[in-house]
């Protein structure tokens, strides 16, 4: 689906951590805790956080990546249900990846659910590629994780 809301991706605040905790939550089975993004945005020297802002202020979507010497960990990536397949998450994907590039980072990881499929399928467009399986990493469902690496980290 085409992209008909205007966003703006820029550094998550503080400020920002009960609406990134509400999409959090209505995303996932396993929830963070809201002091776990209050501790990346405000106390993890190696966490960068990012989210996707509309118009009327609304986050329409939230990124925690880990900068860890030259490697980029995405630590968590949601879209509120609301701007869902309208290519935010990709949006805020490539402004974190970008700038960890520029600080450093040569490649990036992460996990993914197994039955995942829209973000599998967004991070295969990104040249992310499978390279492992975390068995019944979710504790929720017994569901594997996918671990998966984007090599060569680069942005012309």
């Amino acid at each position: 689906m085409e992209n008909n809301i205007s966003t703006v991706i820029r550094k998550m605040t503080e400020e920002d951590v009960p609406a990134v905790v509400a999409i959090d939550q209505i995303s996932f089975s396993l929830p963070w805790p809201e002091r776990s993004f209050a501790y990346e945005v405000m106390g993890n020297p190696v966490a960068r956080c990012w989210v996707a802002e509309t118009d009327d202020k609304r986050i329409a979507a939230m990124l925690v990546l880990w900068l860890i010497i030259d490697e980029a960990h995405v630590a968590t990536l949601a879209t509120h249900p609301d701007f869902r397949q309208q290519g935010i998450g990709a949006q805020i994907l490539t402004v974190a990846l970008k700038d960890a590039a520029e600080a450093g980072a040569t490649h990036a990881l992460l996990e993914v659910r197994e039955k995942n499929e829209a973000a599998l399928n967004m991070y295969r467009k990104f040249g992310f590629e499978v390279a492992g399986r975390r068995p019944r990493y979710y504790k929720d469902n017994g569901e594997d994780a996918i671990l998966m690496t984007l090599h060569n980290l680069e942005f012309a």
